[in-house]
């Protein structure tokens, strides 16, 4: 069940990062040269990989990182509110 839970925060950073990626801030012209590794694509690769840790260690009965991953997403959305609303 909580390995289901950390799937669906995972879409939800999915989802979010994409919206950040294709707003077009421009901020995102400003990040370092391995953002841009892929066709920009490398940053996706980063957000599989700490999912796939997420849901490893939430299988594995792990309840401080499936709330870091929480607290994660909590970060990543209003980070990501932030730059879709160009608040930042």
């Amino acid at each position: 069940m909580i390995v289901a839970v950390v799937f669906a925060l995972g879409i939800i950073n999915f989802a979010l990062h994409q919206a950040v990626r294709q707003s077009g801030h421009p901020l995102l012209g400003r990040m370092p040269w391995f953002y841009h590794m892929l066709g920009g694509r490398f940053s996706l690769v980063v957000e599989f990989l700490v999912l796939l840790a997420a849901m490893l260690f939430a299988a594995q009965g792990s309840r401080a990182a499936v709330i870091g991953y929480i607290a994660y997403t909590a970060l990543n959305g209003v980070g990501g509110w932030l730059i879709i609303t160009r608040r930042i």
